[in-house]
């Protein structure tokens, strides 16, 4: 009995219909491999520096030299490439930058678990496998992916506004083993990138961080240029 109701299959069964909450939230545009270019003709240049355990991070500023209008990953000095897309549908930016601690040697991955904005984040070595990432988290309305070489390793989708499964907990679990076995693959010596990914683009932790806008010198509240 609940406030003198008998809570049966009948009483279940009369209940109305609810639309389903928080689906298809992730609206991000299709990227190419070109859209993970980072522009710029200053070879000094601001470097996430990532703090294994730890959501602060270093700033640090290294010599990356452009090369046709690009400032390559770097993956024998640990020079990952890092990106935040907008995927809220609101106005599409995607920015690039650099960050050094993921230890990948190859591939991407990504994220929608991305305080508190929860955009799309991507950390790669490879342009093309950056984008299959992306792009895969929109088909899958958000979640973990780790891409190589032209296909998805692992993947758990989280189509509840891209933070939550419907699935059981032994299947997220499970998926997160996958993920994290997948991600070593590429060569990282975290224990848990993707924790580490989803802080990345919180600019309100020191010291350096990215959003959708670009790098963020959070000591001193200002977007840098990459």
């Amino acid at each position: 009995l609940t406030a003198g109701r008998v809570v049966d299959d009948a009483a279940f069964a009369a209940r109305g219909h609810l639309a389903p909450v928080g689906r298809a939230s992730v609206r991000a545009p299709r990227v190419t491999p070109q859209d993970f270019r980072c522009p710029g003709n200053r070879t000094s240049t601001p470097v996430i520096g990532i703090l294994e355990g730890k959501i602060i991070t270093e700033h640090l500023t290294l010599d990356i030299a452009p090369e046709d209008g690009d400032k390559r990953p770097d993956p024998s000095r640990d020079l990952t490439r890092i990106a935040v897309i907008e995927r809220h549908g609101k106005n599409g930016n995607i920015a690039t930058g650099f960050v050094q601690g993921f230890g990948l040697t190859r591939g991407a991955i990504g994220s929608t678990v991305c305080h508190d904005h929860h955009n799309i984040a991507v950390v790669g070595v490879d342009y093309d496998d950056m984008a299959l990432a992306a792009n895969r988290l929109s088909q899958i309305e958000g979640g973990f992916v780790v891409a190589l070489d032209g296909r998805i390793l692992a993947e758990l989708p989280l189509p509840v506004a891209g933070l939550m499964s419907l699935d059981p907990f032994e299947t997220v679990r499970d998926r997160l083993i996958e993920l994290r076995a997948a991600a070593r693959a590429l060569g990282t010596t975290l224990e848990e990138p993707f924790l580490q990914l989803a802080f990345l683009a919180l600019p309100v932790i020191p010291a350096l961080k990215i959003t959708d806008r670009g790098m963020v010198d959070v000591e001193r509240f200002e977007i840098i240029a990459p």
